[in-house]
């Protein structure tokens, strides 16, 4: 006996119906992989489940995005909503204006100035010119900086110079007013001994008499 026909309606038990799912998946990309080695067809399969997993296939031999233009160029639809159709737009807009902007930096460089009319040579003289005198302007500012704060380097060295010497002479002021006092106390010192105590410099060494 052959087998019944199933009712094609959504299965309600969350369970059988992963299960379903699962194999059913399976058996899609399985024959989209073979009729692209039999037939040599170019297929891209896209699946959502309903928890919003996606799972996808493609030929070998192409991408998604090859086959979406195909689509797009036989079938005549628009796949991208006016956003996008603008920012594809404004995309080739900036790549046109990288390649202007390349080729008058080759201009600037001297180079492929062959096919310039008269007029587009003098456009691009002035051009060089003007840029030669900002460069110079900010060359000339860039010295004065430089002058600037070689003349302040200048002057900080000399007053630290003048703060270490003014250091110096109170150092040595200090030193000379200590030794002072020293020779001050040890006068007072000798006068305070008996004078059949002190140590005459005409006498011969106490300790010796001794």
């Amino acid at each position: 006996m052959g087998r019944g026909k199933i009712e094609i309606k959504r299965i309600e038990n969350s369970s059988n119906r992963q299960v379903t799912y699962s194999k059913r998946r399976n058996g899609i990309i399985k024959k989209a992989k073979e009729i692209t080695v039999l037939c040599d067809a170019k297929v891209s399969l896209v699946i959502f489940a309903s928890s919003g997993k996606m799972v996808e296939y493609c030929s070998p031999s192409v991408t998604v995005t090859d086959i979406l233009d195909k689509y797009h160029g036989q079938a005549g639809k628009k796949l991208w909503d006016a956003k996008h159709e603008n920012l594809s737009n404004e995309v080739d807009r900036v790549k046109k204006d990288n390649d202007s902007m390349q080729v008058e930096l080759r201009h600037l460089k001297g180079e492929d100035i062959t096919s310039l009319t008269h007029k587009e040579l003098m456009a691009l003289e002035d051009a060089l010119e003007n840029g030669l005198a900002s460069i110079r302007d900010k060359k000339s500012k860039f010295v004065d900086i430089l002058r600037e704060n070689e003349r302040a380097l200048e002057e900080e060295h000399k007053r630290l110079t003048y703060e270490l010497h003014k250091q110096e002479m109170k150092i040595e002021e200090n030193v000379r007013e200590l030794e002072n006092g020293y020779h001050q106390r040890l006068g007072n010192y000798n006068n305070q001994i008996p004078f059949a105590f002190r140590v005459q410099p005409i006498q011969p060494n106490l300790q010796e008499r001794m």
